[in-house]
This record gives C-alpha cells, sequence and structure tokens, in this order.
C-alpha cells in the first residue's frame, strides 16, 4: 500500500482486529471522510468554514495517524482561504487510495 505505509495501516489493523471485512470498512470509512472535509474546503467562501474544514481533516489525520494528511491540513491551515494547490494536493491524496 503506497498511500500511507506503516502508521495509517496499522491503526486500521489495530482497531479491526485483524477482521479484514472490518478494516475494509473502516478504511472506507476514512476515505469518506477525507472525502467530505476537502470538499467542504473546496468549497468554502469565507475563512471560517476553511479553517473548519481544514481543522476537521487535521483532526481526521491525528486519529488514524495519518501522517501525510496531516501534513496537508496544516498547510491548508496556513494558506489563504480558496487556496486551489492545496485542494488538489488533498485531491492527489486521495486519488492514491483509489490506486490501491
Amino acid at each position: 500500500m503506497a498511500y500511507e505505509a506503516g502508521a495509517l495501516e496499522a491503526t486500521l489493523t489495530a482497531a479491526s482486529g485483524g477482521d479484514p471485512e472490518l478494516f475494509a470498512e473502516l478504511r472506507t470509512s476514512y476515505v469518506e471522510s477525507v472525502e467530505r472535509q476537502v470538499d467542504l474546503l473546496a468549497r468554502a467562501r469565507c475563512d471560517g468554514n476553511w479553517v473548519l474544514a481544514a481543522m476537521r481533516l487535521k483532526g481526521l489525520a491525528a486519529s488514524f495517524h495519518a501522517v501525510k494528511l496531516l501534513k496537508l491540513a496544516e498547510e491548508a491551515l496556513q494558506a489563504a482561504p480558496g487556496e486551489p494547490g492545496v485542494v488538489r494536493r488533498l485531491k492527489g491524496y486521495l486519488a492514491e487510495f483509489s490506486a490501491d
């Protein structure tokens, strides 16, 4: 798995207790949560909505030990609201999951 080799996979494995169906369900839930926040970030039209979506991404990243997502969320928090490069990189992060 190229997307988050290490911590994310280990977190999902530990949470699923080795059950492959639960692992798949947790992975899907993670991806859907990230997609939802990236969508909100992309549609944010004010500073408050941008920051809220970025903070939710940061919390999600911390919960799942997703280092790459954490860095991207922090990048979003430092960027000007509506920064298309940040959204593009987050969508690229999500595309990595689809490739697996």
